[in-house]
């Protein structure tokens, strides 16, 4: 009974404090100081709620309805605002007319600028608000501008506001700064507040020129009350394609900076979804609980310090923020590596671990470790298999994502209790901790040269070190002792077990089973001596079943919460032909209207790929009427040969009202010189136009502008190229006559939609 006893609080201890490691991460409350002189989440919500009223993406005219009122806010603070206008042709081939918006503090000394950066642009072709991505970061800085300068600080430092424009069409406003405004000179350092959800604690992460080492501790002095980062979040979100902002400032301007970012509740992002409604009010919170510590500071310290050779590892925990510099992970292994053959050799001296024992401890690891794992992953594919619904939320976290998480954890956690009861014995729970430690002790050492950002992960071992020496050495166990050294493995392993799916998907599930058989066995020394282990494997197994069926009741659509789904209509004006046309996996009554419950395959209207960070084609389509749609003139305004070359000038102009102009060429065809619209592509090397596909160039039209493509070629090959012009208003356009979404519908995010698309050759034509 009394082991029993141990056992359950055990359980409940370790389970209050991993529910506090996430409590911990961000305020659990928005603030009720109202002083005019500190942020107020409630005064910066007023900001959200007015600029998310509609989606205000580049070319709508509710843009330009957001951008005059982030001016009048910063006239209303007493500042003169700057607006920055022209033509931006980004990495990313996307070309459009971005209008930042930005203004200046005026600092008591000499030093290099702070920039406080934000885009408010909302993401096209989903119908986004753009509520969390990026009015909260807009409503951010504002509202801690207007706090800073209540309090009548004079900054050492200038200090520039810059509301950037076509960030979420490929970071065009950024790019115009950097390369063609005075200021961006004067910067030292860049702060910058994004989303890539609606909710959940707020990320900081780094954007570094050199080394991170005076960063590190830069923010670390800012002494931000809930800074929830470390250098591993950091090592791989360089490793993935979510670029921001602040990536064109370090790139191309050398400039180096902070973004804050959160990333729960995924689902939400570039969606209908991202509303006000959907905001939750804490992480706006956690927001400027950051501004404001990094705003004091860095407005007085020298920015002109903050490049450095050297690298540190960094990480939080709830007792606060630890660093230390990336020389010393090898040492610090060592160590760790020369006491875990101290504490063996002495635990097998004094007969409290036993050699066989210790080997044998190899059989019930790998068999949880391999078995939680691959029974993970097959049984998502199950779960994809039984619910193909969820291939319709591109971001590839579902509405019941957490429950599933939830389900997978504690079927791990029950899988380990059932292998370790089988190969249980009396004496073997400290011998078979062993094996554990020893993997994961390997492991980091291949992290020290690898990936040297993880460097913070050998605390757990250590952890597990310090959980098998007390019993080792006395002979004697402490529940107290076990569950204090349990907090480096709950702090450092546990919040990545959820962060994973949720920033990389579900598909990557997994990876954090993995983690959670890992973590229970560095705790080996308190849960082998659970007696009952069957109980408790049985009982984390209906805590299992319990999620699966939550998971199962909310795997519907619902309004809130609603199915993606999308439709375009697509005329080539080359063949006389017309189609509806969908992504979609799963259609729906709303698609089938169109679309039918016989559709065609996607097949030859792919020919031309639209670009989506999801490589998204056509699936489905189905004959359309041939409508009378206007198409745009087409001019060769210049036209002539020299030598080996053909040089051309083509301006094409709209007879519509339209969004956007993909362009295509056959990609044997080099394009040298190229311009669009009278600028290069921001980091184009040498003379040919660098391309990988077919695509040249995505333009999003503003006010109707033309487009104007100069270039060469050789004079020896045909001009093949191709034009889609498309229109984003297919479900009001008055000649198709669309009928509205479902309440429990959403336009698919990622990909053009509810678009009206015409193609044509670009040949002159007679307009």
């Amino acid at each position: 009974m009394r082991n029993s006893f141990r056992s359950l609080i055990s359980v409940v201890v370790l389970m209050v404090m991993g529910f506090g490691v996430f409590y911990f991460m961000k305020p659990q409350a928005a603030g009720s100081d109202e002083s005019a002189a500190v942020f107020s989440t409630k005064r910066a919500l007023v900001h959200v709620k007015k600029m998310a009223v509609l989606p205000h993406y580049v070319g709508s005219d509710q843009h330009e309805v957001v951008a005059q009122y982030v001016a009048g806010e910063l006239r209303k603070m007493g500042l003169e605002p700057v607006v920055q206008e022209g033509f931006e042709l980004s990495d990313w081939g996307n070309l459009t007319h971005p209008k930042n918006i930005m203004a200046r503090v005026k600092g008591t000394g000499k030093g290099k600028a702070l920039l406080l950066l934000s885009h408010y642009d909302s993401a096209p072709h989903g119908f986004s608000c753009g509520a969390s991505d990026d009015a909260v970061g807009v409503a951010t800085v504002l509202e801690g501008v207007r706090a800073f300068l209540h309090s009548h600080k004079a900054p050492k430092n200038d200090i520039i506001i810059l509301f950037t424009d076509a960030e979420e069409l490929g970071l065009n406003g950024a790019g115009l700064f950097v390369m063609h405004h005075g200021w961006a000179k004067d910067i030292g350092l860049a702060i910058n507040f994004e989303a890539r959800g609606s909710s959940g604690p707020s990320f900081m992460l780094m954007e570094v020129t050199k080394g991170n080492a005076a960063m590190v501790q830069g923010f670390s002095a800012a002494h931000p009350e809930f800074g929830v980062s470390n250098s591993l979040l950091y090592s791989i979100y360089k490793m993935l394609p979510n670029d921001t902002d602040l990536t064109v400032f370090r790139e191309q301007g050398r400039i180096q900076g902070f973004n804050f970012a959160f990333i729960d509740n995924h689902f939400n992002y570039h969606t209908a979804q991202d509303d006000y409604a959907h905001l939750d009010v804490t992480t706006l919170e956690h927001q400027g609980s950051y501004l404001m510590p990094m705003l004091d500071y860095f407005s007085e310290t020298n920015l002109g310090r903050l490049v450095s050779k050297d690298d540190w590892v960094y990480f939080n925990t709830p007792f606060g923020f630890f660093s230390y510099p990336f020389s010393w992970l090898l040492p610090i292994w060592v160590v760790t590596f020369l006491v875990f053959i101290g504490i063996v050799f002495v635990g097998v001296g004094k007969r409290s671990l036993e050699p066989l024992a210790i080997l044998k401890g190899f059989i019930p690891f790998l068999i949880a470790l391999i078995g939680a794992g691959l029974l993970t992953f097959s049984g998502w594919k199950l779960v994809l298999y039984s619910y193909p619904q969820y291939a319709d939320i591109l971001q590839g976290f579902t509405y019941n994502g957490h429950s599933y998480i939830a389900a997978f954890v504690l079927l791990g956690l029950s899988m380990c209790f059932v292998v370790y009861q089988k190969f249980s014995a009396e004496k073997m729970t400290l011998s078979y901790a062993i094996v554990p430690i020893f993997v994961w002790l390997i492991i980091n050492l291949v992290l020290v040269f690898k990936l040297p950002g993880a460097g913070f992960l050998i605390f757990p071992a250590i952890s597990g070190l310090l959980m098998l020496l007390y019993p080792i050495v006395t002979q004697k166990t402490s529940l107290f002792l076990q569950l204090v050294l349990a907090l480096p493995v709950l702090i450092l392993l546990v919040p990545f077990i959820q962060m994973f799916p949720i920033g990389l998907g579900l598909k990557i599930l997994y990876g954090s089973i993995v983690l959670v058989v890992f973590s229970f066995g560095l705790l080996l020394p308190i849960f082998g001596e659970f007696k009952y282990k069957y109980w408790w494997a049985l009982l984390f197994f209906v805590g299992s079943c319990g999620f699966f069926i939550n998971a199962h009741l909310h795997s519907g659509y619902s309004k809130g919460a609603g199915k993606p789904n999308s439709l375009l209509y697509v005329l080539d004006k080359e063949q006389n032909k017309a189609v509806w046309a969908t992504y979609d996996l799963n259609l729906d009554v709303w698609t089938k209207t169109y679309l039918t419950n016989k559709p065609d395959l996607g097949g030859i209207w792919n020919t031309f790929p639209l670009y989506s960070k999801y490589h998204s084609d056509f699936t489905f389509t189905k004959a359309a009427p041939v409508v009378a749609i206007s198409g745009p003139s087409i001019q060769f305004t210049k036209d002539s040969i020299g030598g080996n070359f053909r040089y051309l000038k083509i301006k094409i102009t709209p007879n519509r009202k339209v969004n956007r102009y993909d362009v295509f060429a056959n990609l044997a065809i080099d394009l040298f010189h190229f311009k669009a619209n009278g600028t290069t592509c921001i980091s184009q090397k040498g003379i040919v136009f660098d391309r990988n596909d077919s695509k040249v160039i995505s333009y999003y039209v503003v006010n109707n502008e033309p487009l104007e493509l100069e270039f060469d070629m050789d004079a020896s090959m045909p001009l093949d190229m191709d034009l889609l012009e498309s229109s984003f208003d297919l479900l009001y356009n008055p000649v198709f006559k669309i009928a509205k979404r479902n309440s429990w519908m959403l336009p698919t995010p990622f990909v053009l939609n509810d678009a009206v698309v015409l193609h044509q050759k670009v040949n002159p034509t007679s307009n």
